[in-house]
């Protein structure tokens, strides 16, 4: 083993056990209470969500619905921007164009620079003016439609101040110029002016038309800049740069993407109904299936749909009313089979009680008189009061039964002290076990065990397990421990013989059921026993199960409520005993593991030897987890035979066979 592994097993163990979340640990109450908080109002919803199916199905619609409308907007507003955009970028280079050949020619002509000062100071003031007259004629014929800048060349350029349009310039051509309060140096970016000045051709860019600042000041707003290097009257250079606004483009685009974004809006909610008035018309039928279903289930037996139509629905629905019809047939004819049935074995038990009293009377002569007989007959008389013993108890439990089967048994319940009952059935039971040389001993009785139940019926259950553990304990001894916690009562009755094979712990509960089914039931009880004590146990609301393996015994236990009506959410005593084999070999397993020198366990045996569990195991304070289903007798085990033990246990039970000749079922 790797130095590391003991700790990191003890960690996955530590976490698995909850230690840290428990209430000493820090913040285990407080993650746990944060857990229970966002958990308490999303219940409804996700309960909601998984049971109704139309919501899933609207709510799928939806979210694919708007996914799509999503993407087309997407795509349908990138393609209008890239139309737009494109249409006027190539209109705006047509106008710079054109602007750009009227500036140079105008360059190229001096004479048709205006001004007062025309002739005198041509290379400073006369090229200023013809600057500030070229952004202004250049301007006046785009209407708001553009904005046209000059900017200086060279070094510096479009970095002094400049005057504003229609005003000199600080340093003649190297002035930035520009028309509608266009800030110059601020409005074309610094990337395309050096574009311009250290290449020819035309060039343009994205960028914002930025105002100077003042009353009436206009907010920044995009434009595509177009510029190009040109050359003034003086043959100077100089950059003059076109301004197109792309107000009405953005105008149009905002405009386009609200009218995709109402459609789509109307889109998905349109998609939705139109899910949820479709889907509507497929479950509708279903749910009123579901609750037909529910209804037949409950006992409504003349439950129907109705049908409309011609449609796979309307199939649907004739397919189930006439499933229904045949079941309701179905069922009528078993009631009637089974009340024939039960009325029948109601009958016979009660003709049979007359001649049954006659035979007995007349048998109980005979008997009484056997002393005089030869020894065959005086057997034979022994021999037929002992049938006929038998026979009075099979009538009396089949008459019984036709009593739980016809739903006529009665509970009469009222609060009664467990340990008062198993008193009483272990002392008829006393004079059995010292003919088998049982034990019978007591656990659990020192505390009052009280529960709201029918005397009569809890005896004649416990007589039965106390009774079937004393016959099939061989000699060993019978262990009866009581324990009560939480809402529950039991009573369970452990026997060290020759125990239960896999499989016979929910069949033993069966009418008539046979350990050995090649055997006749030549001795034993009638085989109704176990049955009558699972419906006692059932009319109680409680449980009756049953726990064995074989060599090792067997333990049965009754479960019974506290209070009548309250449902059983588990039971103080284990089903699976403490000293069975798989509890025996996990305890010395752990030991081994822990270092320490387990006890060995010490075999089942006679009466001074056989092993109880500690009186502290019994009555705990908490019951155990309920079982797997409510039906008694389900959810028993029979642990299976080790491989080891296999002869030792199959010549224990040839052995046990021999000595109890004709040992039948329970």
């Amino acid at each position: 083993m790797k130095p590391g592994r003991p700790r990191r097993g003890l960690l996955r163990g530590a976490l698995r056990g909850g230690r840290l979340l428990q209430d000493g640990a820090p913040g285990g109450p407080v993650l746990r209470l944060f857990v229970r908080l966002v958990r308490r109002p999303l219940l409804p919803a996700v309960r909601l969500w998984r049971r109704n199916i139309q919501l899933r199905v609207v709510a799928a619609t939806l979210l694919m619905s708007l996914a799509v409308v999503l993407a087309l907007g997407f795509v349908v507003i990138a393609q209008v921007s890239k139309g737009l955009l494109d249409a006027k970028e190539e209109a705006a280079q047509s106008q710079a164009a054109g602007g750009f050949a009227v500036a140079q020619e105008k360059a190229n002509t001096p004479s048709t620079v205006d001004g007062p000062d025309a002739t005198d100071n041509k290379v400073g003031r006369d090229a200023s003016t013809w600057m500030n007259s070229l952004v202004k004629q250049l301007a006046s014929g785009g209407q708001t439609a553009f904005e046209v800048v000059a900017l200086g060349a060279g070094p510096g350029a479009g970095g002094e101040p400049g005057g504003q349009p229609g005003g000199p310039s600080v340093s003649g051509v190297k002035g930035a110029r520009a028309s509608g309060n266009v800030d110059p140096t601020a409005s074309v970016p610094a990337a395309l002016r050096r574009n311009v000045n250290h290449a020819t051709g035309t060039f343009e860019t994205f960028s914002q038309i930025k105002y100077t600042p003042g009353v009436g000041a206009k907010a920044p707003e995009p434009a595509l800049v177009v510029g190009k290097r040109l050359t003034d009257i003086n043959g100077d250079p100089y950059d003059l740069y076109y301004l197109f606004p792309l107000t009405q483009e953005e105008e149009t685009l905002n405009l386009i993407k609200v009218t995709i974004a109402t459609a789509g809006v109307f889109v998905v909610v349109l998609l939705g109904a139109i899910a949820w008035l479709v889907v509507r018309q497929v479950v509708t039928p279903v749910r009123m299936a579901a609750g037909i279903a529910e209804r037949l289930s409950a006992g409504r037996l003349q439950e129907r749909m109705k049908v409309t139509g011609e449609d796979d629905i309307a199939r649907l629905g004739e397919a189930f009313n006439k499933m229904a019809q045949n079941l309701q047939l179905k069922i009528q004819q078993l009631e009637d089979l089974s009340r024939m049935q039960r009325r029948f074995v109601s009958d016979v038990s009660h003709e049979l009680r007359t001649p049954l009293t006659t035979v007995r009377m007349a048998a109980d002569v005979i008997h009484d008189a056997r002393v005089d007989f030869d020894p065959v007959t005086a057997r034979s008389a022994e021999l037929l009061a002992g049938q006929l013993d038998r026979f009075e108890s099979l009538l009396a439990d089949l008459l019984e039964i036709s009593r739980f089967d016809a739903g006529a048994a009665a509970l009469e319940a009222e609060p009664i002290d467990l340990r008062e009952v198993v008193r009483r059935v272990i002392d008829g039971a006393e004079p059995l076990a010292e003919h088998k040389g049982t034990r019978i001993r007591v656990l659990g009785d020192t505390q009052p065990v009280i529960a709201e139940a029918d005397s009569r019926r809890v005896e004649r259950v416990l007589r039965n397990l106390v009774v079937n553990a004393v016959e099939h304990g061989e000699g060993r001894d019978v262990v009866v421990r009581l324990a009560s916690a939480g809402g529950a009562v039991a009573v369970a009755v452990r026997d060290y013989g020759v125990g239960l094979k896999p499989g016979e712990a929910t069949r033993v509960f069966n009418r008539f059921w046979r350990a050995d089914p090649a055997r006749a039931r030549t001795t034993g009880g009638t085989g109704l026993g176990l049955s009558i004590a699972v419906e006692d146990a059932r009319l109680h609301g409680g449980w009756l199960q049953a726990w064995g393996e074989p060599g090792g015994g067997s333990q049965f236990r009754l479960t019974l409520p506290r209070t009548a009506d309250e449902p059983l959410r588990g039971s103080p005593i284990p089903l699976e005993p403490e000293d069975s084999r798989s509890n025996r070999a996990r305890a010395a397993a752990d030991a081994a593991g822990s270092g320490t020198s387990p006890k060995a366990p010490q075999a089942p045996g006679r009466p001074d030897r056989s092993p109880i569990p500690p009186r502290s195991a019994v009555g705990g304070a908490l019951p155990v987890p309920a079982d797997p289903t409510a039906l008694p007798g389900n959810g028993a085990r029979v642990v299976a035979r080790p491989a080891d033990q296999a002869a030792a246990d199959r010549a224990a039970a040839e052995q046990a066979a021999a000595q109890e000749d004709g040992a039948g079922g329970r």
